[in-house]
């Protein structure tokens, strides 16, 4: 029946939670615009013969299908800007490198666009707070203490913070150190906040 692709891949969509972001539906998509390409074709055919021909029966059949070429291109479209906004959210979540598990969900062109607004996003916050600019993906929470404690998960090298003092992030080592300069290594997956 015409449509249900579309619907279908819209559906694989929505079953999976916030934040996850499920394999690009390659063949999917591919199948809901050959539906729309042989749709718009039939339709012209028919428009043809109804306009030579003078034939208005085909007049509802014409319509039905052009409606089934618009319900197609909305499912696409809101398929297309769904996987965007989860996309633009796991830069907020993970900062400018994506784990390379999600990565392997993304397409060419969603992978150009994650690019093109981590660039935005960092031109942008360069733009604020003077000479060093802003962060503003840091502190998405309140903090409740300027320091914490974290554990390394695994080896990383020297970090060094603010003062200039440089710390060696080995596996399983454990640390104190300044909120906003931990939180992108704990979103990927580096380091650990240790709850005491």
């Amino acid at each position: 029946m015409f449509c249900e692709k579309a619907i279908e891949i819209i559906r694989e969509l929505h079953r999976m939670g916030d934040g996850q972001l499920p394999a690009f539906n390659e063949d999917g998509i591919r199948q809901v615009l050959e539906e729309m390409k042989a749709l718009y074709e039939q339709n012209q055919s028919d428009v043809n013969e109804a306009k030579s021909e003078g034939k208005s029966e085909l007049i509802p059949t014409i319509k039905f299908r052009h409606c089934c070429l618009l319900r197609n291109q909305r499912c696409i479209a809101a398929y297309l800007y769904d996987r965007l906004l989860r996309i633009r959210a796991l830069r907020w979540e993970y900062g400018s490198v994506l784990p390379t598990n999600i990565r392997f969900h993304m397409c060419a062109e969603e992978l150009e666009w994650f690019n093109q607004y981590k660039k935005s996003l960092a031109t942008f916050m360069r733009s604020l707070g003077g000479e060093e600019g802003l962060d503003i993906t840091q502190d998405m929470k309140p903090p409740k203490s300027l320091y914490i404690e974290v554990r390394c998960l695994k080896d990383h090298g020297e970090f060094e913070i603010d003062d200039g003092t440089i710390i060696l992030l080995k596996k399983n080592s454990q640390h104190f150190l300044p909120r906003w300069k931990c939180e992108q290594l704990i979103r990927q997956g580096v380091l650990e906040h240790i709850m005491s």
